[in-house]
């Protein structure tokens, strides 16, 4: 019954996918809407009784479907493991899936495709799933494909727009880059293991743990190696630092997918990746301490820029790319259940954000300058509520669900006793700060003060329709109850029992044990810094405004630097954009159109017409021109004739 109802899971978005693609003609907008919606909800349900028959009945089952590639030892299938990290995220994945499939009922109902639109929503949602339930890494990669090609469509959905798609176009190379390092991944780990299950492979780690790779002339860890290439994949698809670059014009898209790629979906996959291969990751230590200073740079670089942007999407779409450096320093520490637990607190906040603001946006007739907005908060007052909720989730307030999880990452960072992992703590600390400053701004901005949009769009301004409200009302409820509902299953007492084998962590790396065993100060520091932020936001945004002038006019070159995204675009745009597009002119034009085409078809060509112009200049029409003609022709031969014979 448990591989039923995962079947059913897994398979309804895509099956709702296909309805609304193929049979658009005879589904028409309300049909491709009740059909979509209906099969996630059914996903949703069934996935929740897999959580149940799994973590509370302890049916963990790897259940293989059919054999995919067979060839010369190399076996894969094509399966579903259904362990507690798998049954949570399906149960994530499908609850945010199916409350951004709801809200997109209100929120594009005046726009021309929607069959089309929710067609790529439930087709993202399946790749999701075919990713979190994989028994190997191919399967894993299968779905991490997926969704980067779903996220293209969904990003350029309005393909109209030119900057709709750049931006899709972006996202796509982008994570082609990172997707490099997951094949490489994958090939090292086959070549150390002989294989890519993962009940293979993770669990014969141990035995490999002096085995060694030549790599250019260098000896190097193979389990090292082989973790740092599959972590270049998780950058790609979870933004971190270097990569990161897509995450903020993926706005670009309509707000369902902002919510939808952001929250539970597209950008966790890569924590949810590096928490899977656990039992690998903890003999590879130096890979261990490269991801805590990627995540604690990603933290501190998206916070920053948080804090000068204006667009309301932007701002939350950097505050996702923080939250996810929270998640993989926690990895990097082994604090793995931490780093779950991150995961599935944010998706509720985030997505509940993201959705609020696109119900902003919807009252102020698609506006999404902060600074055009203003003197709102009593026109749509559940909006703003909910907006409350979630910035206080997001800057880590007691009783939301960001405190206990935001603040357990910090704790097992200090609590780990290693000197980067402390360090991290320390960034995670001044990262709380300009969590809460621009949590707090945009909600100032954006509802209080006097009115700065025109008075024909104030005109407009009233609440969305319940079928955009109702999605958010139940992600509120997850931003409040998650944390303290959750807390004892994903880093609690209860953590071993909970997770059972799904994740490995040595006895000494155990931080979340050291995190429950820190002092008073390390656990109220991260509280102290977050009031601290929303002071700071407070008086800055509503008793002294013309204080953010005054700091940027003080600052300048350095807000300039962060407000213009620490011009990552630009030194890309130089080192790697520019210079390839000269050689790709250069080749085409010198290479490709003097050299190939001219002498290949164009060359041909080229000297077919000479030659035809020179015979058209013999056929003159004139008789006596012929005769001449033959007659030396006659001659040409009898002469080659007598001299053959002479």
């Amino acid at each position: 019954m448990v591989i039923i109802a995962a079947l059913i899971t897994v398979f309804s978005p895509l099956i709702g996918a296909g309805m609304a693609g193929f049979c658009e003609r005879w589904l028409n907008d309300q049909g491709s809407q009740r059909v979509t919606c209906g099969l996630m909800i059914l996903a949703t349900l069934a996935s929740f009784y897999v959580f149940k028959q799994v973590v509370f009945e302890g049916q963990y089952i790897t259940y293989k479907l059919f054999t995919w590639i067979q060839s010369d030892g190399f076996d894969v299938s094509w399966g579903l493991q259904l362990d507690t990290l798998t049954v949570v995220m399906l149960s994530v994945v499908t609850l945010v899936s199916t409350t951004v499939h709801v809200y997109s009922i209100g929120y594009m109902k005046h726009d021309k495709s929607i069959p089309r639109f929710m067609s790529y929503l439930s087709l993202f949602t399946f790749f999701m799933l075919a990713l979190v339930s994989a028994p190997n890494l191919l399967q894993m990669f299968f779905g991490w494909e997926g969704v980067g090609l779903a996220s293209y469509l969904l990003i350029g959905f309005w393909y109209d727009k030119p900057s709709a798609n750049a931006a899709a176009i972006k996202a796509f190379l982008v994570n082609r880059v990172g997707d490099i390092g997951f094949v490489l991944g994958i090939f090292t780990v086959f070549y150390i293991f002989n294989t890519v299950q993962f009940n293979e492979f993770l669990y014969k780690s141990p035995f490999f743990v002096n085995t060694s790779i030549e790599l250019f002339g260098w000896e190097l860890d193979a389990i090292t190696l082989a973790c740092l290439f599959l972590f270049v994949g998780a950058m790609g698809k979870s933004a971190q630092l270097g990569l990161h670059t897509w995450l903020p014009d993926a706005m670009e898209g309509p707000t369902p997918v902002s919510a939808l790629i952001h929250a539970a979906t597209m950008v966790t996959a890569g924590v949810f990746m590096i928490t899977r291969l656990s039992p690998m990751l903890e003999y590879a230590p130096i890979a261990r301490d490269v991801i805590i200073v990627v995540g604690a740079a990603t933290a501190l670089f998206a916070a920053t820029v948080a804090c000068t942007q204006f667009d309301i999407k932007r701002i939350i779409a950097y505050s996702t790319c923080s939250q996810l450096g929270y998640m993989f320093m926690a990895a990097g520490v082994s604090a793995y259940g931490a780093s779950v637990f991150h995961l599935t607190t944010h998706a509720f906040f985030k997505a509940m954000l993201f959705l609020g603001a696109g119900s902003v946006i919807h009252a102020m007739s698609d506006e999404h300058d902060i600074r055009r907005m203003g003197g709102i908060w009593s026109l749509i007052p559940i909006t703003y509520t909910i907006m409350w909720i979630g910035s206080l989730s997001l800057a880590g307030f007691p009783f939301f669900s960001g405190h206990y999880s935001k603040d357990i990452i910090l704790e097992s960072l200090w609590g780990s006793g290693h000197f980067l992992g402390q360090m991290g703590y320390i960034v995670g600390v001044a990262v709380v700060v300009l969590t809460a400053f621009y949590s707090l701004r945009l909600l100032f901005v954006t509802f209080h003060g006097k009115p700065r949009a025109d008075e024909m769009v104030m005109s407009h301004v009233h609440e969305s329709p319940v079928s955009m409200l109702a999605p958010l009302y139940i992600l509120a409820i997850g931003s409040i109850i998650s944390g303290f509902a959750m807390f004892d299953w994903f880093v609690g007492e209860g953590r071993r029992v909970f997770w059972a084998s799904s994740i490995f962590v040595i006895a000494e790396n155990d931080t979340i044990e050291a995190a429950h065993q820190t002092n008073i100060w390390i656990k109220l520091t991260p509280l102290a810094a977050a009031l601290i932020g929303v002071g700071l936001a407070f008086l800055m945004y509503i008793s002294f405004k013309w204080v953010p002038g005054l700091i940027t006019r003080i600052l300048g070159p350095i807000y300039t630097f962060v407000y213009n995204k620490w011009y990552f675009d630009e030194l890309y745009n130089a080192l790697i954009v520019n210079p390839a597009k000269s050689l790709g002119r250069l080749l085409w034009i010198k290479g490709d159109k003097a050299i190939i085409d001219g002498f290949g078809p164009d060359g041909m060509s080229n000297l077919s017409l000479s030659f035809g112009a020179v015979l058209c200049r013999l056929q003159s029409g004139y008789l006596y021109h012929y005769a001449f003609a033959m007659i030396i022709g006659l001659a040409l031969i009898m002469g080659w004739f007598f001299w053959v014979l002479g």
